[in-house]
């Protein structure tokens, strides 16, 4: 670990060691061109970066209705999440028309496409987005993406933030950011299985539960460890922790929203493939979706 933290010639050499390993044009853009033709595809900014390379995207409900309550989707918030990124993009083609008699739907399925190419937590200034979802944020994608939705603010029911939680977490980025800031991390083992994490501030166990049990039908749930935790936050119930998401400045924290959650898939489990870790969140939308629906809770109040 570093006995200084980076300065901005550190950021710089961190920066200039990340790699291109895929391709955010082919594996992402194209899929949300193809939407096109069921929902309105628009960009909300570029990256600086490379402003022609990484264009931004929301993909919108066309037939919008003002009586409606919105439902957001994000993904790629962490780039290296893939079935983050690749679970709000099969939701919207696959599973979003029927639920459109109900609600409005915007999605933003790649957050940060850079992060995506290089398989990184951070985006390319060492910073995390997830931590920075506020005003005057000094992570541009999420400065962007909070402009993007300034006109469905007042009316956003429900946010699903999708996540993964994998091997690297501990490997690769829990060591970077020990060095970033000069400042131990604490140690969590990683779990095997999906969880969600909700809001500590407005927990909604039903609607949790009802997320869980949905996914339950695609792959397993993760277990608390010896000391009745995942990720070091004790389980509020199976599969759910609680996070104070407005205080961190987490991306499901971003709106009024009384029903939010972050989902966390993890892909590196013996027990799934790429396309289940897809399927997981779907399932975990489609399952707070029901629920919203069974409840009859259509309006935004708590």
């Amino acid at each position: 670990m570093s006995t200084a933290p980076w300065t901005s010639a550190d950021k710089d050499q961190w920066f200039k060691a990340q790699t291109i390993k895929r391709s955010y044009e082919r594996e992402v853009v194209r899929k949300i061109e193809a939407l096109s033709g069921q929902y309105v595809v628009e960009s909300y900014g570029v990256l600086s970066i490379d402003p022609k390379k990484y264009p931004l995207f929301l993909v919108s409900s066309k037939n919008w209705d003002a009586n409606k309550k919105t439902v957001l989707i994000t993904g790629g918030v962490h780039g290296y999440e893939t079935s983050g990124v690749h679970g709000a993009l099969a939701f919207m083609k696959n599973e979003a028309h029927p639920y459109e008699e109900i609600f409005n739907f915007v999605c933003a399925p790649c957050v940060s496409p850079w992060a995506y190419e290089t398989i990184n937590r951070w985006n390319p200034h060492a910073l995390d987005p997830n931590r920075n979802f506020v005003p005057g944020s000094p992570a541009e994608e999420c400065v962007s993406l909070l402009r993007a939705l300034e006109p469905y603010q007042s009316s956003i029911l429900a946010h699903f933030d999708l996540h993964e939680t994998t091997d690297t977490d501990n490997t690769v980025f829990r060591p970077a950011l020990e060095a970033r800031d000069a400042k131990p991390q604490p140690f969590s083992p990683i779990p095997d299985g999906f969880y969600t994490v909700g809001d500590s501030d407005h927990p909604l166990p039903e609607f949790e539960k009802a997320i869980i049990d949905s996914v339950r039908k695609v792959t397993h749930i993760a277990p608390a460890d010896e000391q009745g935790c995942i990720i070091g936050e004790p389980i509020a119930q199976e599969g759910v922790i609680h996070y104070p998401l407005k205080r961190l400045s987490l991306c499901a924290g971003l709106s009024n929203a009384p029903f939010t959650t972050t989902t966390e898939v993890y892909p590196d489990s013996p027990r799934v493939n790429d396309q289940i870790c897809i399927d997981a969140q779907v399932a975990a939308v489609r399952g707070g979706l029901d629920y919203l629906k069974s409840k009859g809770i259509l309006s935004a109040g708590r």
